[in-house]
This record gives C-alpha cells, structure tokens and sequence, in this order.
C-alpha cells in the first residue's frame, strides 16, 4: 500500500472523526459553555451546513490550484480550526470555528479522491479510492468512539486529537507527496447545479436528503436518546458508538452487495423501513445497555446499506457525469445532516428526551416513500434500467448515519 495513499486517508479520518465526533461529547460541552444539550448539536449542524454550501463554492474557486497546494492548504485550514475550537471561550467562536473546519473538509476530501486516482495504475484507481474513502469508515468505526472517550472529562482534548490527526496528515503529505499532475479543467459552480434541473436526479438527491435528515434526527442526540442505558457513563456511551461504527462497516459491506443483488429500489426501502422502526422502538431500547446495543447494532447496518445506494442511483442517471452527480449526493447528505440537527433539537424541545425519536421514525418514513416514488419506472413501476445494472460506485464520503 502506498504511504501517501495512507497519509491521504489518515486525512479523511481526521475529517469524518471531526464531522460527527461532536455527537458524542454534546453533555461535556454543553456543560462547560453553559447551553443547553440541543443548542450543543447545532455545532453539528453548522458544521454540516458548511460543508454542504462551501463545498461546491470553493471547488470552483479553487478550480486551476496545484492540488498539493489545495490538500495542504485545506488540511492546515482544518487543523488551525480545530485548535481554535479546543481554545474558544463561548459558544459563539465555537460555533465559528465549526464552519472553518468545514471549509478545510469541503477543500480536502473531493481532492484527496482525485490525487488517489493519480498515484496509481489505471487498474488499481478503485481501489485506491477504497483506501482514501476507508478513512471515513474507518472514523465511524474508531475515530468516533475515541474521541469521545477522550473527551469524557474534558472535550477540548478531542479536539486537540482532531488537530493532532491533522497535522500528522499534513506534515507526512508535506513530505512526500511532490510531483502531481496539472489540475483538469473542471466544471464551475452553474455547471455542478445544472443537473437539478433534472427531475430524476432532483428526486434522487432529494431522497438523500430525507433519509440523512432522519439519520442524523437520532444520532446527533445519541447520547440524550440512551441517557438511561449509559447514565451519563461516557464508557457506556463510548461502547455504544463503537458497536456503531463497526456495523456502519459491515453495512456499507453488505450494501454493495445488495445493490448489486436485488437492486437499488429494494435496498433503499428495506433499509428505510427497518431503521423507521428502529427509531421508533428506541424509546424503549434506550433504557437498558442490552436494548442501546440492539439499536447500535441494527440502524447503522440499515443506514450505510441505503448509503451506498444513495450514490449508485445518482450515477446511474448519467454514467459519463458521475463523479458530478456524485458530489451532488454529497450536498444533499450534508444538509440532511444539517437539518436533522434541526429537526433533533426541535424533537427534543417538542416530545421531550425520551421520546423524539418517534420524530426520526416519522422521517425515515417520508423518506421511503420518497424513494419509493421517485425509484419507479414511469411506465412499469419497476426499477429503471440502470438502477439494475450499473456496477455500485464507492459510497460518498459522509457522516456516519447511527446511524448518522
């Protein structure tokens, strides 16, 4: 394996484990800073709005730079924000630098995928994207657990972690990664949007948006909804996201299978449906470390099996513009998030701790009948073509959906 493809990755984790790992210090922060647990989430949700707006904006702008330059810029953007954010003093330059972090993340994991495919042989392009894109889950499956644990007596440490992280990556990037090709001519900002015009991929990107939307409704507040397994325990809490994370690797295993199986519609329902009712029995679940496990267990195995298919479908619209379409399908995850950030908060403040997330079950159910209406054959009412045939890309880089 090659190093600079491990230091590319070591970037992506530091990212994915920076995107969601707020989620499980919300207690210890809101603590500190004197805000409520809901308004502790919205650093979640700035973080996630950022990166959904910012992404496709500094794309464009940063189109003709050497991309060595972009990587390590983005990466000392994002640690730099990462430092603030442990040295912040209130909520409000907290909240500020969440969307500086953001604009570090939207420069470096778009370019980190396209310097991968640089970096090896034609033959070995997919899998050096497994590699870069395996941070992510690798960030689901420890990053995200760790730095809560890290972070149980005091969160500023986790963020301390995440700047470590991405220092590593930038000084090893720094290093060795010299000789890059000339960036490609790319597309500018009204070229990315045009395709919404379309109303398959608008139907598509607007399923990705309801399913993260409920997702992410739930695992914001993870650590409110299982308040009473864990009691507060930052372990028990710790315990919990680790069983997440791992079924979030063995569900994006089992959902490039299943795509390829029996297809993108069924993927998309089945695992909308069975986290809808994972949602709705987390009331109960949530009590007791047996019952929190179960729902570790169960929603994220649902939610990285639909998130593979989420961008297989997109692609399958126009296999030629794919990587376009692709990145669309990562806005739309990202405001998911952001909404569901929202949509938690209110849910909490609305039903109350124990009980909000009959409003994610409510969600994942918009959301199936979202992609049951817009997966359908206008003739037939079957699966289209494509969706039944075209090979399943690798998922987007996302937030992890407990899944968020």
């Amino acid at each position: 394996m090659p190093v600079r493809l491990l230091l590319l990755a070591l970037g992506t984790f530091a990212m994915g484990t920076d995107s969601m790992v707020v989620a499980g210090i919300l207690g210890p922060i809101a603590a500190d800073l004197g805000v409520s647990v809901p308004a502790a989430g919205q650093l979640v949700t700035v973080f996630a709005l950022g990166y959904a707006l910012l992404a496709p904006v500094l794309a464009a702008l940063t189109a003709r730079w050497p991309r060595r330059r972009l990587l390590l810029t983005a990466l000392a953007v994002f640690s730099a924000a990462n430092a603030l954010s442990a040295l912040a003093p209130g909520y409000g330059l907290l909240l500020a630098t969440r969307v500086l972090a953001a604009a570090g993340a939207a420069l470096y994991t778009p370019t980190a995928n396209a310097v991968a495919t640089t970096l090896v042989a034609p033959e070995r392009r997919g899998r050096a994207l497994a590699t870069v894109l395996g941070g992510m889950t690798v960030a689901t499956a420890l990053g995200v657990p760790l730095g809560t644990w890290v972070g149980r007596g005091d969160w500023r440490m986790t963020m301390w972690l995440v700047t470590a992280l991405g220092v590593a990556a930038l000084a090893g990037l720094a290093l060795l990664l010299r000789d890059l090709p000339a960036p490609v001519a790319a597309p500018g900002l009204r070229a990315r949007l045009a395709p919404l015009g379309q109303r398959r991929v608008l139907g598509a990107a607007a399923t990705t948006l309801a399913f993260f939307l409920a997702f992410q409704c739930v695992y914001i507040y993870l650590a409110t909804a299982v308040s009473g397994a864990t009691g507060g325990d930052a372990d028990r809490l710790s315990l919990v996201l680790l069983t997440a994370g791992v079924m979030s690797v063995a569900g994006s295993w089992l959902g490039g299978r299943l795509v390829d199986r029996v297809g993108v519609r069924r993927v998309l329902l089945t695992g909308s449906t069975v986290a809808a009712g994972a949602f709705a029995a987390l009331p109960w679940l949530g009590r007791s470390m047996p019952g929190a496990l179960v729902y570790a267990a169960v929603v994220p195995l649902a939610g990285w099996a639909v998130s593979v298919a989420l961008p297989h479908r997109l692609a399958s619209i126009d296999p030629g513009n794919a990587p376009l379409l692709i990145s669309l399908n990562s806005s739309a995850l990202y405001l998911g998030t952001a909404a569901g950030g929202v949509a938690g908060s209110a849910a909490i403040a609305v039903l109350g701790g124990r009980w909000f997330p009959f409003a994610a079950a409510g969600l994942a159910l918009v959301a199936a009948v979202t992609a049951a209406a817009t997966t359908r054959d206008a003739r037939a009412g079957a699966p289209t073509e494509e969706e039944a045939t075209v090979p399943a890309p690798a998922p987007a880089p996302a937030p992890s959906p407990s899944r968020s």
